[in-house]
């Protein structure tokens, strides 16, 4: 089969967003709603084996007050966080925290100029998606991309599959006309569920998990 898309994952991936970018809005966000919940990057490490924001915000209250996390009440807790991480981390954005990682805009230009299709499958939020690609690529950056898969719009998030299932539906192509960029074990799973092959690009808290057997594992694309 002919590869005919490139579908790519975000967070990790097109940039390195965790340690500078959501690691820092997770925080200022409980310092925001007055928690006194601090992560640091090793922990926030260990806790990015949870996919999801909102997911992993959770993981961590049953971890450190199961009875509270258990509160009719903690749902829309967990919802108000996670929307003031995201203004903070929108904001860190449009300070130029975040940028692309090296290469990653030359094989975005290269591959529209061969006339293949681009795709994005993540489990971050599409506000997070358009902002960081239109800071990085100008106004235009969101248009290169026919399809963006994000945030919610699948019950089940990585490693599960649904994300890719749903981008391939509506790409309406074969899985093995497509190539997933991912840079965890958890995204590669989810790629390779759904039949697609993968390219593994490690980003900072990736560097020594086991992605399995991929397409190609590198540490870059530059």
């Amino acid at each position: 089969m002919t590869l005919q898309a490139l579908v790519w994952d975000v967070d990790g991936t097109l940039a390195e967003t965790e340690d500078c970018g959501h690691l820092v809005a997770f925080n200022r966000a409980f310092e925001e709603l007055g928690l006194s919940w601090r992560w640091d990057a090793v922990l926030y490490g260990e806790l990015l084996r949870v996919t999801g924001g909102k997911e992993r915000l959770l993981a961590w209250w049953r971890r450190v007050d199961p009875q509270s996390a258990a509160t009719p009440a903690a749902a829309a807790t967990v919802r108000r966080l996670h929307e003031l991480k995201t203004a903070h981390y929108l904001a860190l954005l449009d300070s130029g925290a975040i940028a692309l990682r090296p290469g990653v805009q030359r094989l975005l230009e290269e591959a529209v100029a061969q006339g293949l299709r681009l795709a994005i499958a993540t489990t971050t939020t599409l506000d997070n998606v358009t902002r960081l690609l239109e800071v990085s690529l100008g106004a235009a950056g969101a248009g290169l991309f026919e399809l963006i898969g994000a945030g919610d719009v699948v019950p089940h998030k990585k490693p599960a599959p649904d994300i890719y299932h749903w981008v391939l539906q509506r790409l309406a192509l074969p899985a093995d006309a497509c190539l997933a960029i991912e840079d965890s074990a958890a995204g590669a799973r989810a790629a390779q569920s759904a039949g697609l092959p993968v390219i593994v690009t490690r980003s900072r808290y990736t560097a020594g998990e086991d992605v399995g057997a991929v397409l190609a594992d590198l540490d870059g694309l530059g």
